[in-house]
């Protein structure tokens, strides 16, 4: 009896994978079946409890338990099919799942209490109008459990023949719950236990697994032989994700987080939602709510230009802004890709929010001043952004004409048309690497800011401001998708000089923060935003080595999975970035805004130098690009300088 048992349940889970390669119709139509079935025998079953026999009670009641039959099953198909049963998916039940087979069961008996237990009809027990409702919702739930956590496991353990990936999830909460449920689906995965902060959870279980303290972490990732490490805590702050990932980095393991709460579409949980441990998770410090009068003051109603619309900067920027519901946003791009690219995706999202600004894409190179010129003029905007801009350090140096160009002379002519045009506000997204610049993208950034502050010094209508920043994460030429790739490829992961420091912080959050310096400007300023504290890219690469679940090789540990290897600093790289070129800073309304008022040059020596530098790039003249540059701003150095002064350090 028991081999035959085992026999049937072998051919059981033998023919699970053809049932689960059937057709949607077939398989809806194979349940449909059994739920049949199961409504009969709740019939039976009905009767039988109410008499007190089970063998007999066909032949005592026959004519009785057929009326009911009849009368379940021509009830209980289109309620069924009236509360979306059978739109369910078997593999993914649920509570809601449940819930929905109640709500029809209830359905069911109400008019079977109706019919047989207030009219009464002869040959059929009144109370079976309540029992048969309660047994079929039982045995429905009790095959959707089944099909669910039972019969879909067993496939998805026999079907997967590779090693499986051992996992802590670090949550006991809802989301970890949530992750579990989803892992279960995943063959290559087997969850070991929840991990959790709150000790009133050690030693109980969720789910049927056990939930531990995370004072024991070392533990179980050694008895356990833990590969992969889930964190489901989707709203802490930062500064506690920096902490929980801190305490991590000494334990061999990959590490993955879920993301805000606010960024996993309704509130569903699943592997799918898991993502790398990023630099951004690293950060340990919160982002400052926006002041929502700052940003709006510029914008709301307005007619606000982009330029750069399609690079990094100049599309969150565009973001935001069309968020706060401006009059028209106009968007102005020499690359035809990238401005096709943010066209479509702010259209998508004004018409996702309900906000009615024009969008109005231009194709526009602000090198060629009749370009600018026309376009500001046909578009009269009243608040200009200024991001286009080339912005890769090793490519400008290559390209000094070609990057002088773009970036001074282009800021000059949208500068000069803005004003022209009648321009309220116009807001300069300038660079860390514009002070003391030991490269030609930084010295040009440089440039930019002197011709706008004299602008500003000749008594201009449009308020000129700059806002200076350091290195958003997510960039183009970001080091963080460099490191991910390396580290994917198996190493070795490169670093310019170990010595080397950056300031990190999210686009959307420098985003908003330059457009309420703009706000804030007067004519003249140049804003700098609080980056938080410099972050040493060795210990960066270190740690995301460490977090994908390898470890770093290097003299102390010559078997370790991947190698930093030192290549030398590119030419104009400097060591440690700075934000300010005097000594001083002044607060302002926002607590991460300072405000700093620095020297500048008179308007006839920025015309005469200007002037210098366009024919110098007409005539294909870079040396004397570079002497003009250097005059105007004379604490560049030369790439030799810098090489020398990274040797002697």
């Amino acid at each position: 009896m028991r081999q035959l048992i085992s026999d049937c349940f072998e051919g059981v889970v033998a023919f699970l994978p053809r049932l689960l390669g059937l057709g949607r119709g077939a398989k809806r139509g194979i349940v449909i079946l059994c739920d049949a079935m199961l409504c009969l025998i709740a019939v039976w079953l009905a009767f039988s409890l109410r008499l007190g026999e089970f063998y007999g009670v066909f032949r005592d009641y026959g004519p009785g338990m057929l009326l009911v039959g009849a009368v379940c099953i021509c009830l209980w198909l289109p309620i069924f099919y009236r509360n979306g049963t059978y739109r369910a998916i078997f593999r993914y039940a649920g509570s809601g799942t449940i819930v929905n087979l109640a709500v029809s069961c209830i359905a069911m008996m109400v008019p079977m209490v109706i019919g047989f237990m207030m009219a009464g009809i002869v040959g059929v027990p009144r109370t079976v109008a309540v029992l048969q409702p309660l047994i079929f919702f039982l045995l429905l739930a009790l095959s959707r459990i089944v099909a669910r956590y039972v019969l879909v496991d067993l496939l998805n353990q026999r079907s997967y023949a590779g090693a499986s990936r051992r996992i802590l999830v670090y949550g006991a909460g809802h989301a970890g719950q949530q992750l579990a449920s989803s892992m279960r689906l995943e063959p290559s995965m087997t969850l070991i236990a929840f991990v959790d902060d709150d000790s009133r959870l050690g030693g109980q279980r969720l789910d049927r697994v056990p939930v531990h303290h995370s004072s024991r972490l070392d533990t179980l990732i050694a008895d356990f032989e833990v590969t992969d490490l889930f964190l489901a805590l989707p709203n802490i702050d930062r500064v506690r994700r920096r902490a929980i990932i801190d305490a991590l980095e000494p334990f061999h393991v990959r590490v993955r987080t879920l993301p805000a709460m606010r960024e996993i579409v309704d509130d569903q949980v699943s592997i799918e939602s898991l993502r790398e441990i990023d630099i951004e998770d690293l950060l340990g410090r919160e982002p400052v709510s926006p002041n929502q009068l700052l940003l709006s003051r510029t914008i709301l109603g307005k007619t606000v230009m982009v330029t750069g619309a399609g690079g990094s900067i100049g599309s969150e920027l565009c973001r935001q802004i069309v968020r706060l519901r401006p009059q028209a946003l106009i968007l102005v791009e020499m690359s035809e890709f990238a401005l096709f690219t943010i066209d479509d995706e702010l259209r998508r999202i004004a018409a996702s929010e309900g906000v009615d600004a024009q969008i109005l894409p231009h194709l526009v190179n602000v090198v060629d001043k009749s370009q600018i010129d026309s376009c500001m003029a046909r578009c009269e905007p009243q608040t200009v952004f200024h991001a286009a801009a080339y912005k890769h350090v090793p490519l400008v140096e290559a390209n000094v004409i070609a990057g002088s160009r773009n970036n001074i002379l282009g800021t000059l002519n949208t500068a000069m048309a803005a004003e022209a045009a009648g321009v309220s506000h116009f807001i300069l997204v300038s660079t860390d690497k514009a002070v003391r610049p030991t490269n030609i993208m930084g010295a040009t950034k440089r440039v930019c800011e002197l011709v706008l502050q004299a602008l500003a010094a000749r008594g201009s209508r449009t308020i000129f401001s700059m806002v200076r920043f350091g290195n958003v994460l997510g960039s183009s030429g970001s080091v963080v998708p460099l490191f991910r790739r390396q580290i994917r490829e198996g190493g070795p992961v490169t670093l310019t000089d170990r010595r080397i420091t950056r300031y990190f912080m999210t686009i959307p959050e420098a985003s908003q923060l330059v457009i309420q310096a703009g706000a804030m400007a007067e004519g003249g300023e140049v804003y700098v935003l609080d980056m938080g504290s410099a972050v040493p890219i060795a210990e960066l690469a270190r740690t995301m080595i460490k977090l994908s679940g390898m470890s770093v090789r290097d003299e102390s540990h010559p078997n370790g999975d991947i190698e930093i290897v030192e290549v030398g600093l590119r030419p104009g790289e400097k060591l440690f970035e700075e934000l300010l070129i005097g000594d001083g800073q002044q607060p302002t309304r926002h607590d991460r805004i300072f405000r700093a008022r620095e020297a500048h040059r008179g308007q006839a020596e920025m015309e005469d130098a200007l002037n210098r530098l366009r024919m110098a790039a007409d005539h294909g003249d870079e040396d004397a690009v570079k002497a003009i540059i250097r005059s105007l701003v004379p604490e560049y150095r030369n790439v030799d300088a810098i090489s020398l002064d990274a040797s002697a350090g």
